[in-house]
């Protein structure tokens, strides 16, 4: 146990949340672990992302309790759900069931930059676009654009949707275009007038929905305007959005998101994609993890939660492995972690319609906004490694 925790050595690839926190989780293991993002620096876009209470509990569980006190927005009591005219529908949760943890917002630079200063030094490796990974006995090796290699023990793919460690483990697919895009971008709060501190809205309309939260304690709101799509965001993942088009998908909507939009100078417009859930996610010594593993919808907020679950419960299975027994390790890593993101993707798809009002009837779909909050509580209230209490989890790699 001890020998494997020093000597068992990981690669992970793509240097997003996902593969952040799968290095630290890793290294609080004491297992040897090198991060490998393809891009010139690590960094992200400029728009939020929600941290629920399942995932803020594995961040502070990795050392970023302080960190996340300092750049997480807690949303407030009074976020609500709304028609396009600004109705009412339903509260939004914003606390797991106890009323103790806070769901939140976050700057997405910020959170990489928390998660960036934790990694070892040295333990991220910039400009290293993965080609390929082939496997022995003895351990598997990636292969790098720029012609050189990295070997480990155990290689995790957490290099997003467009994966290319997925080759390895399953076989090529193309991922599912939803028909929808999403012009994301962020406004400052005090261009705003009368704006409602802390809450996380969302308005829902025919075929559309829009949504705002805070960051950076309130001084910045988020925003995503989920809009049918034309064909050619299926060729392109992100391009520049139309401040004044965004505005003319919302035009007869509330007047006070209208003022939002009329102060909206930057948006950029993306692609929504996601992916059936996969049959297996590992082969041999190679493993997914994050979007890689179980891309999703955006309409639950967990993309970034799910990720961070598994980096928690991938290193505390193979910290208990022996080198020889990592095969077990990943496999159980699959068993233990696979149905719940399946559930959360499906999940995902069916919020969106709710989201964006695809019903005959609204009452039902109002009544169905109130009636999700018992899913949001499953998701919420988990702890990941509560999964690996169960006998199967001991059993399988003691």
């Amino acid at each position: 146990m001890l020998e494997a925790r020093v000597t068992l050595r990981v690669a992970v690839i793509g240097g997003g949340i996902g593969g952040l926190s799968a290095a630290l989780a890793l290294q609080a293991k004491g297992i040897e672990v090198d991060v490998y993002e393809q891009a010139a620096a690590i960094g992200e876009v400029g728009a939020g992302v929600q941290i629920a209470p399942n995932g803020l509990r594995q961040l502070r569980r990795l050392g970023l309790g302080p960190e996340m006190d300092r750049i997480l927005t807690s949303f407030s009591a009074g976020s609500v759900y709304r028609r396009e005219d600004g109705t009412p529908v339903a509260d939004v949760v914003v606390k797991d069931s106890t009323g103790e943890v806070s769901v939140g917002g976050v700057h997405r630079a910020d959170l990489i930059d928390a998660l960036r200063g934790k990694v070892r030094e040295g333990g991220v490796h910039v400009g290293k676009q993965a080609l390929g990974v082939s496997q022995s006995d003895g351990g598997a090796t990636v292969a790098f654009a720029d012609g050189s290699e990295a070997s480990a023990d155990v290689v995790v793919g957490a290099d997003g949707i467009h994966s290319v460690v997925r080759s390895e483990v399953t076989e090529p697919s193309q991922p599912t275009f939803s028909n929808m895009v999403a012009y994301r971008g962020t406004v400052p709060a005090d261009a705003l007038t009368d704006w409602p501190a802390g809450l996380f809205e969302v308005w829902m309309g025919p075929g559309r929905h829009f949504l705002t939260f805070p960051v950076r304690g309130g001084a910045v709101i988020n925003f995503v305007g989920f809009v049918p799509a034309d064909d050619e965001m299926r060729e392109s993942w992100t391009a520049p959005g139309s401040p004044a088009q965004l505005r003319a998908e919302f035009d007869s909507w509330d007047a006070r998101l209208l003022a939002l939009l009329d102060n909206v100078h930057v948006t950029n417009r993306w692609g929504l994609y996601d992916r059936e859930p996969l049959e297996t996610w590992h082969r041999g010594r190679v493993c997914l993890l994050g979007d890689a593993a179980h891309a999703m919808l955006p309409h639950v907020g967990q993309g970034a939660n799910q990720a961070i679950e598994d980096a928690v419960v991938l290193a505390e299975l193979l910290a208990r492995a022996a080198p020889s027994d990592v095969t077990k390790a990943l496999a159980e890593y699959e068993r233990v972690r696979l149905p719940r993101t399946a559930a959360v993707q499906r999940g995902s798809r069916q919020n969106g319609l709710r989201y964006d009002s695809m019903y005959e009837d609204l009452h039902q779909r109002d009544a169905e906004m109130t009636s999700f909050r018992a899913f949001r509580y499953w998701l919420y209230d988990h702890d990941a490694l509560d999964e690996l209490r169960a006998p199967a989890a001991s059993a399988v790699i003691n």
